[in-house]
């Protein structure tokens, strides 16, 4: 067998291996030399290429080939799929999408398509299904990410841009040389890091987080998970009640404000609004004092740790790292502007090393010390078709057609779905209440699934 790093080389999400092959079958995946914290998960597909989950011809629901489109959807998930010709799924796919253009308009096509599918441009699978529809006169869309979808609507009408700030990270080793305090609400999981879009050549996440607690920055994890933040970095466990960071931030912004620890003269030139929102805080809008034992009462964290906590990120060089998870819940806005806030009040947004960050180690890029290269993508053509939803409302979308709904301040109208097109992802891995989800999932005339595996 030849050395390693004399194999063929591949790209996934959970990092780049070198190939082994016996003749034409992949047997082994090896861990790229030059990853020095490699992911196991990546291994995992060599198991799956010939498995029991692998799908190795067209399949068709059994009561839908016998019956025709609208039949028995109360049975998907249930009932066996018959095999068929490639010849024969392709007759089937084109005459369902033509009935129900040409019935319906394309609207009645839903192609919101969520999924990581592929770490290459050409072969993205979301990409090459739209290219596709958008030929035979386009589909309703989905916008924004399960990721922090709430972030995406909130964050540009507070920052200007969300992704911009996201992608551009300040990088684990400005944070190293620079800062001395690191509150990550929702912690830095690593477990996370493993995976990037477009797939992964180093993972760097343990890396920056050993890098700069070997440089003296102190680390406090705010989550209700330990494991949320590795041992090595030594740093502070916060654990309050699940949901409650929002009353927590407001208890350490009020310390800074009672205190006089907020950075007035960044407030006044670089802000707006805090003449609105500090008479929040006193209580004198509402006759509730944003106190930290009003906060202590809901969220868990003692007073006293509050307290300390708010002074000693006034008197350190201190990163705020807000967690993609804190947008996943009601009113998931609230914790990316408070943060925001809070991070404003200390007056260190722009200066090395410090500030606030969205998501380390929610992915393996964020705060990475590399150069974007840019890359072509697939062109897609125009999709004429104006409908979309919110990514999170593929039930509601299902469950009742021709009901308005409200989107970052406009009403919309969600449009009667009787396709839907599915390439690359499986929405049951991503959508909240799945029950909800089953119901709806009964609805449409058609569900057409492009994937390799059950």
């Amino acid at each position: 067998m030849p050395k390693d790093h004399d194999l063929p080389l591949t790209s996934t999400h959970w990092g780049t291996y070198r190939v082994e092959k016996s003749g034409h079958k992949v047997v082994a995946l090896h861990p790229f030399e030059q990853d020095i914290d490699p992911s196991p998960i990546g291994g995992g597909i060599v198991d799956v290429l010939d498995g029991p989950t692998r799908i190795t011809a067209p399949m068709v629901r059994k009561s839908w080939l016998e019956n025709g489109p609208g039949s028995n959807g109360h049975l998907r998930g249930k009932e066996a799929f018959v095999e068929v010709s490639w010849q024969q799924a392709e007759i089937l796919v084109a005459v369902e999408l033509d009935r129900v253009r040409k019935t319906y308009g394309n609207k009645a096509i839903y192609a919101g398509s969520y999924g990581w599918a592929s770490a290459g441009r050409f072969h993205h699978a979301q990409s090459q299904m739209k290219r596709f529809l958008n030929c035979v006169g386009g589909f309703t869309r989905s916008v924004n990410t399960y990721s922090f979808a709430a972030a995406e609507v909130i964050v540009p009408h507070i920052l200007g841009t969300f992704r911009g700030h996201m992608d551009q990270s300040t990088t684990w080793p400005s944070i190293a040389e620079n800062a001395e305090l690191f509150v990550a609400f929702g912690g830095v999981p690593v477990k996370n890091g493993q995976i990037n879009q477009g797939g992964t050549g180093r993972h760097a996440q343990r890396e920056g987080l050993m890098a700069a607690s070997a440089n003296g920055v102190h680390f406090v994890s705010i989550s209700p998970l330990k494991s949320d933040m590795i041992a090595e970095v030594g740093g502070d466990w916060i654990s309050p009640r699940p949901g409650s960071d929002v009353a927590l931030m407001l208890g350490l912004m009020h310390v800074l404000l009672a205190e006089g620890l907020q950075d007035q003269d960044f407030l006044d030139r670089y802000c707006e609004g805090f003449d609105k929102f500090r008479p929040y805080l006193l209580g004198e809008t509402d006759g509730i004092a944003k106190t930290p034992e009003w906060a202590a009462a809901i969220c868990a964290v003692p007073a006293t740790t509050i307290r300390e906590l708010a002074r000693q990120m006034a008197g350190s060089r201190t990163m705020i790292s807000i967690s993609w998870s804190l947008t996943r819940q009601d009113h998931g806005e609230q914790p990316y502007w408070a943060a925001i806030t809070l991070a404003s009040m200390l007056g260190q947004i722009g200066l090395p090393g410090t500030g606030i960050g969205f998501g380390y180690s929610a992915v393996n890029s964020i705060g990475g010390a590399f150069r974007s290269i840019p890359g072509a993508s697939l062109p897609q053509r125009r999709n004429p078709v104006k409908d979309f939803i919110p990514v999170a409302r593929i039930s509601d979308m299902l469950l009742n057609p021709g009901r308005t709904f409200t989107y970052d301040g406009e009403t919309l109208t969600y449009p009667e779905t009787k396709v839907v097109y599915w390439a690359g992802g499986n929405p049951f891995h991503h959508h909240q209440d799945l029950a909800k989800m089953v119901r709806a999932w009964a609805k449409p005339d058609t569900v057409i699934v492009n994937e390799w595996c059950w």
